[in-house]
This record gives C-alpha cells, sequence and structure tokens, in this order.
C-alpha cells in the first residue's frame, strides 16, 4: 500500500483532535474540555477549528453547552495568550451564507448530497417545522461555512452524538453520512477508539456499534 493510501485510511492529527473537543462540549464536560482545546491548538487546530466545532453543538446537544464551551475556549485562549502563545486565528467562510428561500435551498442542496437522497418521511410530514430548521439551521447556516470541511464536521457530528445517551439512530445515520462525504471504516474505527480511550468507554462502544451495523 502507497505512503498516501495508508494516510487516507487514518484520520489526521487535526481531525484526531477534533474528537475529544466536540465530545466532552456536547457533554458539558468543561474541565476536560479545558485540556482537550490547548491540546488541540498545540496540534495545530486555529481558533477558527474549533470555534466552529463548539459552534456546530449547538445543534447536537443545544445552545448551553455550545455557549458554555465557546466560553471555555475564550478562557482558554486568554490564558495561552498571556503565555506568550500567539494561536493562528484560521479562515473565515469564503462565501457569504444565503438567507431566506435561498437559505432553504442551499440547505435541502447540502442535507440531500450529504444523505445521498432527499429527506422526507412521516417524522418530518408530522412536525414540518423541525424539516425546515434541520435544512436551514443546519444544513444550511453551519454546512454552508467551509472553512470546515464536511469530512471534519462529521467527525465532529459523530463524537457529540456518540456521548449523548439515547441517540444512537443518529450516531447511526451520521456513520453513513461520514462514509457518503469520505471517511473511511478504517478512519471511522478510528474514531471510536479515541472516544474509547479518551473519553469514556460508553461513548466508544455507540460509535463502534453504529459502525459495525453498516458492515451488516
Amino acid at each position: 500500500m502507497s505512503e498516501s493510501q495508508n494516510a487516507s485510511e487514518t484520520l489526521s492529527a487535526l481531525q484526531r483532535s477534533i474528537v475529544p473537543i466536540a465530545a466532552f462540549a456536547a457533554a458539558g464536560d468543561i474541565a476536560k474540555l479545558n485540556l482537550s482545546i490547548e491540546q488541540g491548538l498545540d496540534a495545530g487546530l486555529t481558533i477558527s477549528d474549533v470555534k466552529e466545532v463548539l459552534v456546530q453543538v449547538y445543534a447536537y446537544a443545544g445552545f448551553p453547552r455550545s455557549l458554555n464551551a465557546l466560553g471555555e475556549l475564550m478562557k482558554v485562549l486568554d490564558a495561552r495568550k498571556k503565555r506568550g502563545i500567539e494561536d493562528a486565528p484560521g479562515t473565515l467562510p469564503s462565501k457569504a451564507i444565503p438567507k431566506g428561500d435561498d437559505l432553504l435551498k442551499a440547505g435541502t442542496a447540502n442535507q440531500t448530497k450529504l444523505v445521498g437522497a432527499p429527506v422526507k418521511g412521516a417524522l418530518f410530514e408530522f412536525a414540518p417545522a423541525i424539516d425546515e430548521y434541520l435544512k436551514t439551521h443546519l444544513f444550511g447556516d453551519i454546512f454552508e461555512r467551509d472553512n470546515l470541511d464536511w469530512k471534519a464536521r462529521e467527525v465532529a457530528t459523530v463524537s457529540m452524538l456518540s456521548v449523548l445517551p439515547g441517540a444512537e439512530a443518529q450516531v447511526q445515520s451520521h456513520m453513513q453520512i461520514s462514509k457518503n462525504v469520505g471517511l473511511t471504516t478504517n478512519q471511522l474505527g478510528q474514531l471510536a477508539q479515541i472516544l474509547r480511550d479518551q473519553v469514556n468507554a460508553d461513548a466508544g462502544e455507540r460509535a463502534q456499534n453504529a459502525l459495525d451495523q453498516l458492515q451488516k
């Protein structure tokens, strides 16, 4: 196997750094989040990278944990600056985020591409508001922001969902989406192992079980 093929079967150092940051933020474990942010910045994550992950937390674990995590990021950055560490700011999205009907169209297109087919069903007919919120807020407002690529966003998403008891169905869905955006089985297995080793055994088991279901 070539060096490039080997690389494609392994999460990058930056992707690996995202896993505990996303998981601890979603779990609300601020003390461990603090350390994981420090380690992620030391590994080369930019301020923008971390900020994007923590903003995305709101879509899966709610605004309170997203806001608390962002507040902790501010504390970490301030402490690092006082120690003389200047972290790379990173980049902003390269394009303006659509508004109104254009945002709904963009979000619908992103959702369809990520899932691999148009998303519809009885649940969304029963509660059309949640369908619109998913398409506009999550797949529009968040996934239109291209300063964090879709592979990194799915690494973050699977990590967030895996720490939430009762979200197994969503972990399963996003394992498939992760494969749709180009993450390999080996990379996703590595993600599950990082959760097991660095976060907790239950989170790692949820991720691995979801991945195993895709192989059946």
